[in-house]
């Protein structure tokens, strides 16, 4: 919306700085990190208000229980606030007729809606069993699905969402899928993206401090695309319109941040499957309208190393019948029985332990998005 006040230039020069994507991108990040501080305390009040808490496994990963029981009955739903502050940051800064911009954020509202939804069923069954797998499941692939059918039908997009691209590769590998295979490649980023965010989610501040990562590695690719010069100087595909998505990115930063002020440890909320989903769903989008789908693989590494770590511990232990291959899973939590046994032995605090394996993971997640972002130029 802010967008237009450069057609005022004639009247007050300064105001030509509001055409420029990288100015509104800031502008968006710093709106949404208000925003969210804003949203944040009234939030967390209605949520106490309503007793809508944390249920903490007990029966599944009974260790972890004697952990993060304390937490049973921290606020939840707490996504509301990132998917309110990206939404009404973006449609401020961005442009709000810009296709890619409300795709995305149609991305953002619907997944989150689905983890709302599995959240509230939680909070009234008093469980920590919500919606269910098959459930999840079958309303990501609706979205998956309508995302496939609104890009294929797209003249801009048409060509475009039948490439197939790889890293490090400079044209497309595959430039004529079918729409068979667009609608299958599209829902594996879909649902993967979504997934991997929400298995991640599990210590305080751990998967919105990897999403802030990967919201910054795109904003920088999405500009990128968006810029014909750079595109063809960095030889990735150039799709006219997307620069919008960085300011999408730069909002998603914003209040990623705003939301981490409330969920580090000891977090005051949680963002569950509203949030996870939500963040998930969007970054996937993102990924696809600029065609860096493969590339999340690497920018958000921590997201599919948890995803894979769940994978191989179902996997082996059914293969086993009944032993494990970590002591828990998803991997941070793993690391953090292992790091808490050695604290007891050491005499050190156990409760320090949950906020070393985020940083350790933040860490490994910015690694993993600078070198996404280096691949742009190595091809």
């Amino acid at each position: 919306m802010l967008y237009y006040l450069h057609l005022l230039t004639g009247l007050f020069s300064p105001l030509r700085i509001f055409r420029y994507i990288t100015v509104r991108a800031f502008g968006a990040a710093g709106t949404a990190f208000v925003l969210s501080l804003v949203f944040g305390p009234g939030l967390i009040r209605i949520l106490l208000r309503h007793h809508i808490g944390q249920r903490v496994r007990r029966e599944e990963a009974l260790p972890l229980y004697e952990f993060h029981g304390r937490k049973e009955g921290t606020p939840t739903m707490g996504g509301l606030m990132i998917i309110a502050s990206v939404v009404l940051s973006a449609l401020l800064w961005a442009v709000p007729v810009n296709r890619y911009v409300l795709l995305a954020l149609g991305s953002l509202v619907y997944m989150g809606l689905v983890g709302f939804w599995d959240d509230y069923l939680k909070v009234r069954r008093g469980s920590s069993r919500g919606l269910g797998v098959r459930g999840k499941l079958f309303l990501q692939t609706l979205w998956a699905l309508g995302l496939a059918l609104n890009l294929w039908a797209g003249k801009e997009t048409h060509e475009l969402v039948r490439w197939l691209m790889v890293p490090f590769v400079k044209r497309p590998v595959i430039t004529g899928m079918s729409f068979a295979a667009v609608a299958l490649f599209i829902w594996v980023v879909v649902v993967g993206s979504s997934n991997a965010v929400n298995l991640t989610d599990g210590l305080d501040g751990l998967a919105i401090g990897c999403s802030n990562s990967v919201a910054l590695a795109y904003l920088v690719m999405a500009y990128v695309a968006g810029h014909a010069r750079f595109a063809d100087y960095l030889q990735v595909p150039h799709v006219a319109g997307v620069g919008e998505l960085a300011v999408v990115c730069g909002a998603l930063l914003g209040a990623g941040l705003g939301f981490l002020w409330f969920n580090c440890h000891p977090a005051r909320v949680f963002m569950g499957d509203t949030g996870s989903l939500a963040l998930g769903g969007l970054i996937a989008a993102v990924a696809i309208m600029i065609k860096q789908e493969l590339l999340l693989v690497l920018v958000g590494g921590v997201f599919v190393i948890e995803a894979v770590s769940v994978l191989l511990q179902v996997g082996y232990f059914k293969a086993t019948g009944g032993r494990r291959l970590f002591r828990c899973a998803p991997l941070h939590h793993h690391f953090e029985l292992l790091e808490k046994a050695r604290a007891e032995r050491e005499g050190r605090p156990p409760e320090v332990v949950e906020t070393m394996i985020t940083v350790r993971f933040w860490i490994l997640s910015i690694i993993f998005a600078l070198i996404g972002v280096a691949t742009l130029k190595i091809r």
